[in-house]
This record gives structure tokens, sequence and C-alpha cells, in this order.
């Protein structure tokens, strides 16, 4: 039977930064779904909203739930080796791609230590060879240091990744190589995908599930396919419009 609850349910959200609001009262489910993509303007609360869901920040107020367990009563370690963080500008550690892999099964705790993904694996799901392994890390393109970043998070078997604008500082041939690769991590990995985009073709291609931040609030949220060619709300129609 396949669960219909929500990933991730958010009520009454509040985040604020130095007296700027960055998210505004807001309520919204992220559904078991394969990818779900996170559009909005610039300054809408995309990476705030993603950055909230493995606790890197914290809300002042309101509740995030994980699994259907406040997101608060997960260890910050057990929580981070199931919500995996791919940044926009991943940083690579000293030392070579497989000395950069074993960081993430280090960091993941005991858990992860106890059973990690094999390095020639998850360098073969981001389309990287096994001779990678061996690489000084600091000699990665930028493509290959997103997909190395990827990988990284893999190593926990991750049952979510959560990326931020993957894609932004690559060319696009480049850029739509790893939304390929990110394309089939569900079925192969069976991990749910989280992505902010600020390119809206990438969000309509590759995701199930799309929701619609403006200012810190949710403005429509439903399956891609239909809030691309019939959205509710006028200011959804009016964003698509304008960033075609």
């Amino acid at each position: 039977m396949v669960d219909a609850s929500p990933l991730f349910s958010l009520e009454g959200v509040h985040q604020a930064r130095e007296e700027v609001v960055i998210l505004r009262d807001l309520t919204v489910e992220i559904p078991r779904t394969e990818i779900t993509a996170l559009i909005g303007p610039s300054g809408s609360g995309k990476t705030s909203l993603l950055r909230l869901l493995n606790r890197l920040d914290d809300p002042v107020s309101g509740v995030i739930r994980f699994d259907g367990e406040p997101i608060t009563r997960y260890p910050v370690a057990s929580l981070r080796r199931r919500v995996g963080f791919v940044f926009q500008h991943p940083a690579m550690f000293p030392g070579t791609v497989a000395d950069n892999l074993r960081v993430a099964v280090e960091l993941g705790g005991p858990e992860a230590e106890a059973d990690p993904l094999p390095i020639a694996r998850v360098l073969e799901a981001v389309e990287l060879s096994g001779s990678y392994a061996d690489r000084d890390a600091a000699r990665l393109s930028g493509g290959e240091r997103q997909r190395v970043s990827v990988a990284r998070a893999l190593m926990t078997r991750p049952e979510v990744l959560l990326l931020d604008e993957p894609t932004s500082a690559l060319d696009p041939e480049i850029a739509e190589r790893l939304l390929t690769t990110v394309a089939r991590l569900p079925a192969e990995y069976g991990v749910s995908v989280v992505m902010v985009t600020h390119r809206l073709g990438e969000a309509r291609d590759v995701s199930d599930w799309t929701i619609m931040l403006e200012e810190g609030s949710v403005v429509e949220a439903g399956p891609t396919a239909r809030l691309f060619t019939a959205p509710a709300s006028e200011r959804t129609r009016a964003f698509l419009a304008l960033s075609d």
C-alpha cells in the first residue's frame, strides 16, 4: 500500500533574520513524491525553506514534521543522515574524491558507518568513473564538484536529498547532464528529491510536484503538470509568463 502521508509538513512556520521576515506563517505539505520543485522569484524564501528541512536553520516559530514526527525529535546527525543536503556552491574537503565521500559517512555517525554505499556505486550513480576516486578534489571542474557533492550526499543512504539550485553555476550542457542524473535517483536509489530551482524548465521537465513561493508565503502547490499548464493562481500565471 502506498503511504499517502506527507514527507514533510510545515504548520505556521515563521522565519526571520535580523528583523527581516523571510517566511511568514507558512503552512504547506511536501508529498512522498519522487521530485518536488520549489520555485518563485528571488528572495521568495525557497532556500530558507529548504534549509529548515534538515535543520541547517530552525524557525522562529511553527512546527515542522518529517515522516510524521516533529523534526526536533530527531537527533541532528540522524536527521542529516536521512535528509541529505547539496549546496548551490559545494565545498570540497582537502584530499581525494574518495576522501570527500568518506567524510559524509564519518559525519553521519554510527548509523551511516554501519552500512555506507560503496564508493564505486555512488560515483557510477552520478556518471563518474571509478578512476575519480583517486583524483584531487581541488582540481575538479564545477560540474564535477557538483556531481561529487551529490555522490557524497548519497553515501549515507538518505531517504531525501535537498538540492539548492544545483545547476545554477553550470553551463547548459553540463546542467542538463546533472539534471538527467538527478531525475534517475528516485527510481534507482529510492530517494525523494526536493529541489530549489530558478530555471522553470527544470521544474517543469523533471519534478512531479511544484510549490510556488513569493514573499515567504506559498502561492500555490500541486502536481507539476497541472501547475504549469493550468495554474490556479493569477500570481503563478504571471510569474510563469514573465519567466518564459
